[in-house]
């Protein structure tokens, strides 16, 4: 998913250089009533302020005295001290009104969802606080808050650096049960932002003197909760119709790779569950998340193309909890949830990844059974036409100026993939949102050998050494005993089809991994229930981890005519809601925020590889250049790359990027540059075309040295890689590969993985069709493996059993 929301576009995506681009010295202020002196910065509707020990810039310090002063009438304010700035994986402090009290709470997120109370060690005394029609000021005292341990998640930042990235994000919505600290819930933030904090005139030597007047400790009043707040939900109770239930096969996740392997199975007669552990998305499955312009119609957020950026600001309800990296856990999961770029894979991506079985040639059936189901278009507008085209147009006209080659049809050449673009392909029909769910998922939903169960995670596999008998649900059947359900005793198989993240810690939760994951696994609420460590699967799961390395470049040009997709959730333009509701056409047919030219160029380095980059251009970016005439250009490092990183679970039994897999070889980066460098170069004669970022006076080195090497920064959100195939079983020493050719994990007779988490490199493009593809060729593999169900007749088309619970 290339965008992400309009105040951190450059930040979040991939981030112009923290420290030459947004570093703001701080500006002197002192409190006219303690007479302590800050180094402030104004932020979007915060000013945020700090004094640390003399001694900071020496000496490591482990507290601060902060002040925040917060514009948002009865809403909130927060602050990240990540290393990075990030709302991940970081220690959070959210402050907001109460009264005449101003209240704190320190939290902590492990993914896209509402921060938790923080467990470990910080503490916040307040030396004063003021509440005005406008907001609220604060100064405290802040120990324990430049380092955090949350359930074994570790972190911190260094003052000795001379320099912090400070997160801030703020909403107008008040907290829910405001009065308590520990109970509170808020909206997902309006306004987010970071900025570099050059901390050379922070320390100051009256620190001790100042820090000792922090004795007011405001803890609010927890006596009750709040009328009207809601309770925190019980584990669901497991629907009637699950229990004692028997499955030929059962599928755990219901996106780009479950749904089409759920269909292949069940059209063959085989009785299929797919386990789905969100909600519905689309609304012919059900779904019912949508703006108040789509009440009274069967039409969801997920079903308009234009609305897929809501994500970054409205993630409630639709991104996954359990990690620290944006995922759908919706039906449909990714294919949900992304913009929708829909490419037939350059013939090289499967012969430089995957092993001798797996490469272009062996996969030209399952390709062309893809595409002729999910064919793509590049006109997504039911009437043929591309609005708002101004930026796409004159971009294409500079490339083809700078020596590059057009394309009408990118998906008719797949191969051509060297100073190349073309039009953005999309996997919508009808001017809505069509994919696997549209087309895999309706065929096998005509079938009542097949059965959908949605809003049921899975916990784990259900094992006797290598063979899987069933599979725990995540729903109980009575106190603290959860329903399982099993497949055909010795013929059934399961398949894991969760994702990135998801597929690994299912594995992982199972007893199959590495020693020192299965050890966290162990110390969790898992451990008294978990397989015994004698029949444990020692295998790199999570291991291999790859992201195409995403860096922004920021142009303007007078042509360029932005459109405000995040205005039309709430209030779209009339005339455009008309021509989506009466027509599927306009503007909100095309996907947010109006994306294209895509172009594709490849790289030579020095160590002889040669390294595929995909650019995806998209019109925004006026927070970070101040023109609403702006594109972003971003660039993404795929095949050829030789970086990798690590996925790992935590004790609370969520999963983070705990390895960044970006630019760890010098080669990498000397791509990305080069790649920057000629395209700056092919771009620069066009009239009237400006680069924001790298600016003329900026080397292109400089620019990329200066970017932080973080998820945060570098991520593109097209996770792969997790559970990779091949020939070298990973129990064997020096081995690397979680699942063989077949796509069954290694040690194990009936368990298989099919998603993206079995690539074993990064390739060209969006991987949403390629998952797809290989959904496709792994379902054909595994019908022809032996000693599996019994053929059965094909079922008649009564309709498949779907539960939600």
């Amino acid at each position: 998913m290339p965008s992400v929301s309009r105040i951190a576009t450059a930040v979040l995506a991939a981030a112009v250089s923290i420290r030459t681009c947004l570093a703001q010295d701080p500006v002197p202020y002192t409190d006219p009533g303690s007479g302590i002196e800050f180094g402030t910065w104004e932020q979007g509707d915060m000013t945020i302020g700090m004094a640390l020990p003399a001694d900071a810039l020496t000496k490591d310090a482990t507290e601060f005295i902060g002040y925040l002063k917060c514009a948002t009438g009865a809403g909130w304010c927060g602050l990240s001290y990540g290393e990075s700035g990030q709302m991940t994986q970081a220690l959070l402090m959210v402050a907001w009104a109460n009264g005449e009290e101003v209240l704190t709470s320190f939290r902590y997120a492990t993914g896209y969802s509402l921060p938790e109370e923080y467990k470990g060690q910080a503490n916040l005394t307040q030396i004063s606080s003021k509440v005005t029609d406008t907001g609220f000021e604060l100064i405290y005292r802040c120990q324990g808050c430049f380092s955090w341990d949350h359930d074994g998640a570790t972190g911190g930042v260094q003052t000795t650096s001379g320099f912090l990235i400070l997160g801030r994000a703020s909403s107008k919505t008040a907290p829910t049960s405001p009065s308590c600290p520990s109970q509170i819930t808020v909206k997902q933030h309006d306004l987010f932002g970071q900025f570099g904090a050059p901390l050379e005139t922070l320390p100051k030597t009256s620190y001790d003197a100042w820090a000792a007047t922090a004795t007011n400790l405001v803890t609010g009043n927890c006596g009750a909760p709040d009328p009207g707040d809601p309770a925190p939900g019980p584990t669901p109770t497991c629907h009637p119709e699950m229990s004692n239930q028997t499955f030929d096969y059962i599928i755990i996740g219901g996106g780009a790779g479950g749904i089409p392997v759920a269909d292949r199975l069940s059209e063959k007669g085989y009785s299929v569950l797919l386990l789905e552990k969100g909600p519905a998305s689309l609304g012919m499955w059900g779904g019912n998340m949508k703006p108040l312009w789509l009440e009274k119609t069967d039409l969801t957020r997920f079903d308009v193309p234009g609305l897929c950026n809501q994500i970054w600001v409205d993630s409630a309800g639709v991104a996954c909890k359990d990690t620290d990296q944006m995922a759908g856990c919706v039906l449909g999961g990714g294919t949900a949830v992304n913009a929708g770029l829909w490419w037939k894979a350059n013939p090289k991506d499967w012969d430089e990844n995957f092993p001798a079985g797996w490469h272009d040639a062996d996969l030209k059936a399952a390709t062309q059974k893809v595409f002729q189901r999910i064919p793509g278009t590049t006109k997504p507008s039911v009437d043929g036409q591309v609005y708002l085209s101004q930026g796409v147009n004159l971009l294409s006209l500079a490339l083809k100026a700078g020596g590059w080659t057009g394309l009408d049809v990118p998906n008719n050449s797949p191969g051509a993939k060297n100073r190349t673009f073309g039009p953005t392909t999309y996997m919508f029909a009808g001017g809505e949102r069509a994919g696997p769910m549209a087309t895999y998922l309706k065929t096998a939903a005509e079938r009542d050998n097949f059965q959908l169960w949605m809003n049921t995670p899975a916990r784990r596999a259900l094992r006797t050494g290598g063979t899987i008998t069933g599979v725990e649900l995540d729903c109980t059947v009575g106190k603290d005993k959860y329903g399982t359900v099993a497949v055909t005793p010795g013929t059934g198989r399961v398949i894991v089809s969760a994702g990135t993240f998801g597929s690994a810690k299912f594995l992982m939760r199972s007893g199959i991994g590495p020693q020192d994951q299965l050890e966290v696994v162990k110390s969790s609420k898992d451990g008294p229930s978990m397989i015994a460590s004698d029949s444990w699967i020692n295998l790199p799961v999570g291991y291999n981890l790859v992201d195409h390395v995403n860096t922004d470049t920021f142009i303007t040009h007078p042509d360029v005519v932005f459109y405000d997709f995040y205005e039309a959730w709430t209030s779209p333009i009339p005339s455009d809601r008309s021509a989506y509701l009466s027509k599927r056409s306009g503007i909100l047919a095309q996907s947010a925020p109006n994306i294209g030219p895509v172009f594709w160029e490849e790289v030579k380095g020095a160590d002889g590889k040669t390294r595929q980059f995909q650019w995806t251009a998209r019109i925004e970016g006026a927070d970070q250049t101040g023109s609403n005439n702006t594109m972003i250009m971003s660039q993404y490092l795929g095949r050829g790359s030789t970086s990798r990183g690590r996925m790992t679970i935590r004790q609370g039994l969520d999963t983070f990027v705990s390895d960044p897999p970006y630019l760890k070889d010098e080669n990498d980066k000397l791509a990305v540059i080069a790649s920057i460098d000629g395209l700056r170069k092919a771009l620069s004669t066009y009239p009237g075309l400006k680069f924001s970022f790298p600016p003329a006076n900026q080397t292109v080195k400089d620019y990329v040295d200066g970017i932080v090497v973080s998820a945060a920064k570098r991520r593109a959100n097209h996770w792969l890689g997790t559970n990779k195939m091949g020939l070298d079983d990973g129990r064997k020493a020096n081995g690397t590969a979680v699942v063989d050719l077949n796509t069954k994990v290694y040690g194990t007779d009936n368990l298989f993985v099919v998603d993206g988490s079995i690539f074993p490199g990064q390739v060209t493009a969006n991987p949403s069709a390629m998952i797809v593809t290989a959904a496709e060729n792994a379902a054909a593999r595994i019908l022809a493996l032996k000693n599996g169900p019994r053929t059965k007749p094909v079922s008649r088309k009564k309709g498949a059993v779907i539960i939600t619970l």
